[in-house]
């Protein structure tokens, strides 16, 4: 992943929002978001960190696997449109989490699989969910905070990333993701 762009922290999350949020780090925040930008009932998206220890932390940081967080994907979504059972199984159907601290080709605890719950309902759907999945690894943990990443990295492939070659955030389009930096 690049630097390019504004480093300034995005906001988040949305002014008056009135949705439940649902946080999940499944590696590269790029084609998760992407993936649930797809999704009906997902309202908004946001890339950044979370379970660290550092406070604000930049992409640099993070990179550097010195502020113990996540990349992940912060979203509110509509629990009229969609439930948070079907966010989990697309969570898991976007990376192996039978593989610590690996996403595809991206290694580093930053990659790590994890879902982050907002409140008791989240996490025991989280944990029914991951005793399905043999070997998982998934890391289920309360979101304590969440820090949105650089402005530059928000809706990064819908945007077209490096190449200049924006995907489709449509709901429910099923375009393969590329994910490139």
């Amino acid at each position: 992943m690049g630097s390019q762009g504004s480093k300034t922290p995005a906001s988040w999350p949305p002014t008056n929002n009135k949705y439940p949020l649902a946080t999940f780090a499944a590696g590269c925040f790029w084609g998760v978001e992407l993936a649930f930008q797809r999704q009906p009932g997902v309202v908004a998206t946001a890339v950044g960190y979370v379970g660290g220890k550092k406070d604000s932390p930049t992409y640099e940081q993070v990179c550097s696997e010195s502020t113990g967080h996540a990349e992940a994907v912060q979203m509110t979504y509509d629990p009229q449109q969609v439930e948070y059972s079907k966010l989990v199984d697309l969570f898991y159907s976007r990376h192996n989490s039978t593989t610590p601290n690996r996403a595809g080709n991206d290694v580093g605890t930053q990659y790590r699989s994890g879902i982050f719950y907002h409140t008791e309902e989240q996490k025991q759907t989280a944990e029914e969910k991951k005793s399905q999945i043999k070997g998982s690894v998934t890391e289920i943990a309360p979101c304590h905070k969440f820090w949105p990443a650089e402005e530059y990295h928000q809706q990064y492939l819908e945007k077209g990333g490096r190449m200049g070659r924006g995907q489709s955030a449509a709901k429910q389009c099923n375009d393969p993701i590329r994910c490139y930096g």
